[in-house]
């Protein structure tokens, strides 16, 4: 179980910082115990050790350890992270989210240059650039996702480029900066229903989102576009198929779907365990709809096996096409 307070981020001698201030008045909500189908290797092979030291040694954030992903052991352990820019504190307080709260410092400028070197040093051919929300910048982070994303062309040039954004909400322009880097893959995650946004996803806007994917396909057709939500949180099987169907007039090419974990007893409740059966009903689903590409299991993430995917993208598209 994942605590409210980070006692690494504290100096000796000095209180350690809340990592959620805005949850620590919240009341306990009941942590369910996990199926069996939810099982997940522990941390520590060589390669994820190095892994582990590269990421430190360019003093780097991922998402990998500020959102607790179950998966961390695997991908770590072939060499696969995704790299949280911006620092490692969000302006939003997402009732799901196991990433710190508060007010950031100010944007690392070097960060660019070390992601670069991170990505060269680790050998990747896929990597994954996602950030916090930064509502207090003025184009909430695009130019730094851009910088971000030359440093990589600039010092890994064959690696290709998954970006999942923030929503850039009321940031007129920012989207368009981050089209214009070109990554190869624009993510950007729905989370839940929009039903559920009140309660789970307060400060974005359903709508906002959707039309924020299907604004990448227009500024740029032959991006692969993607999205994911995770279940349990509440939702009706109902409410995803329209999700999905919000998606496919998007032209959203990738769907993701996986099991919510509560972090800690301070956050959402898992309110249902899906089975695997079910995911696999959604997935059938979701290919008739029409997407390109659909991951749906219990432990599925946003950036899980992202690489091979991206692989996976290209075929089916070139499929079609024939």
């Amino acid at each position: 179980m994942v605590t409210l307070i980070n006692t690494l981020d504290a100096p000796a001698g000095e209180q350690p910082r809340p990592r959620h201030p805005e949850k620590a008045n919240r009341p306990d909500t009941p942590v369910l115990k996990k199926p069996d189908w939810i099982r997940v290797r522990a941390p520590g092979s060589p390669v994820w050790r190095e892994t582990q030291g590269i990421v430190r040694e360019n003093k780097l954030v991922t998402v990998c350890e500020e959102a607790g992903c179950p998966n961390i052991g695997e991908c770590w352990s072939k060499k696969h992270a995704s790299f949280m820019i911006l620092g490692d504190t969000c302006t939003r307080a997402c009732a799901f989210c196991n990433v710190r709260t508060g007010m950031p410092g100010a944007v690392d400028e070097s960060e660019p240059e070390h992601i670069g070197t991170a990505v060269a040093q680790m050998g990747l051919e896929h990597v994954v650039i996602t950030s916090v929300d930064r509502d207090d910048l003025a184009d909430g982070g695009a130019t730094h996702f851009a910088n971000v994303i030359r440093s990589i062309r600039r010092l890994s040039p064959k690696t290709t480029i998954e970006v999942l954004t923030p929503d850039f909400l009321r940031k007129p322009g920012a989207l368009e900066i981050v089209v214009e880097a070109r990554p190869d893959v624009f993510n950007h995650n729905l989370e839940t229903v929009p039903s559920l946004y009140l309660t789970v996803r307060p400060g974005a806007r359903y709508f906002h989102s959707i039309r924020l994917l299907q604004r990448v396909k227009e500024l740029d057709s032959n991006m692969f576009t993607k999205s994911g939500i995770m279940v349990g949180l509440g939702e009706e099987r109902n409410e995803i198929l329209q999700l999905m169907d919000d998606l496919r007039t998007a032209e959203v090419d990738f769907l993701t779907m996986g099991q919510y974990l509560q972090p800690t007893r301070k956050h959402h409740p898992v309110k249902s365990f899906v089975t695997p059966d079910a995911f696999k009903s959604y997935e059938t689903i979701a290919y008739a709809k029409g997407f390109l590409l659909v991951s749906a299991s219990p432990l599925t993430r946003s950036s899980h096996h992202a690489g091979e995917d991206f692989a996976k993208l290209k075929a089916a598209r070139e499929s079609r096409a024939a």
